[in-house]
């Protein structure tokens, strides 16, 4: 078992920074969110569990960064990397900040 340890966690490790992570947004319309997937060419989508946006971060549609407003409940944003957004926008593109 320890001669798996250090291999996992350098895996682990490498691998953090550009995995999926989870972000709570307040909670918006419709209206808003199909604004802002709009604004940042994304891909709007609604169905009776909700609706959302999703983008390849870059401006254009796809699915490496995305927001799902549940029916009802806060936003949910997944982002890569470090990434903490606090808006709509921010969430579905990066910034040029965190561009590489």
């Amino acid at each position: 078992m320890r001669n798996l340890t250090a291999p996992l966690i350098l895996v682990l490790a490498l691998a953090g920074p550009a995995t999926a992570r989870d972000i709570y947004l307040h909670k918006h319309t419709v209206a808003e969110i199909k604004s802002d997937c709009d604004k940042v060419g994304g891909q709007f989508s609604q169905d009776p569990s909700g609706y959302g946006c999703g983008t390849d971060c870059h401006g254009k549609t796809g699915t490496a960064c995305t927001v799902f407003c549940p029916a009802d409940h806060r936003c949910v944003a997944q982002v890569i990397g470090g990434r903490r957004p606090r808006h709509v926008e921010d969430a579905l593109e990066v910034s040029a900040r965190h561009r590489h």
